[in-house]
């Protein structure tokens, strides 16, 4: 009887399932690398522009030095005397001088003095004493005013004080600096110009304005 052979066939190690996957998990793997640094990227982007937002307007606003105001008060007045056939005049009053300070730093000012005229004349001065205004803020010196016309001389003013209406100018100049940061300092100089008209009649001020 013959004997029957039976041909065995090595099997083939089923791989090719397993080398798919791992091949799709390296593929996810740099995949969600490749995302998350797109991701790092953008966050980076959106920073640095955000920064710039910031230091544009830092710049444009607080960094930015703008010249602090001088100006009068309110004006009290306590004597207020004409004579048109001399002529000559006097007066007394209590006022504030106001140093307005729009920066982000204190305005730190030198002594100075405000100057009262009559058409160019001088006819009395007050003392703006050492001092400063605070960050956005108004400083601000009560002072008490004598004026009179004693060393005016060729003017006018007979008719002036015979027309019923005193008009005189203030006149100052501030010098000082302005500090940011506490490291940057900017030197800036302020002035005042101001006029007064008083009614002589109702010895009462009529009107203040400043530039």
């Amino acid at each position: 009887m013959a004997d029957k052979t039976q041909q065995v066939y090595p099997s083939v190690p089923a791989t090719n399932g397993y080398q798919r996957s791992d091949a799709e998990s390296l593929q996810s793997a740099d995949e969600l690398k490749r995302k998350k640094r797109i991701k790092l990227a953008i966050y980076v982007a959106i920073f640095i522009v955000f920064q710039i937002i910031v230091i544009t307007v830092i710049s444009l606003t607080v960094m930015k030095v703008k010249t602090p105001k001088v100006r009068l008060g309110n004006i009290n007045i306590q004597e207020l005397n004409s004579f048109p056939a001399t002529p000559s005049f006097d007066t007394k009053f209590t006022t504030q001088i106001k140093i307005k300070n729009t920066n982000w730093g204190p305005y730190k000012f030198d002594a100075s003095t405000v100057t009262f005229l009559y058409q160019g004349a001088a006819v009395g001065q007050v003392v703006i004493p050492k001092s400063k205004a605070g960050m956005l803020s108004t400083k601000k010196v009560n002072v008490e005013v004598s004026l009179n016309s004693n060393a005016l001389t060729g003017s006018n003013l007979g008719n002036e004080l015979s027309s019923g209406v005193l008009t005189l100018n203030s006149a100052a100049s501030l010098t000082g600096k302005v500090e940011l940061m506490l490291i940057m300092k900017k030197k800036k100089a302020s002035t005042m110009d101001c006029s007064i008209a008083f009614d002589l009649s109702s010895k009462t001020l009529k009107s203040l304005e400043c530039k």
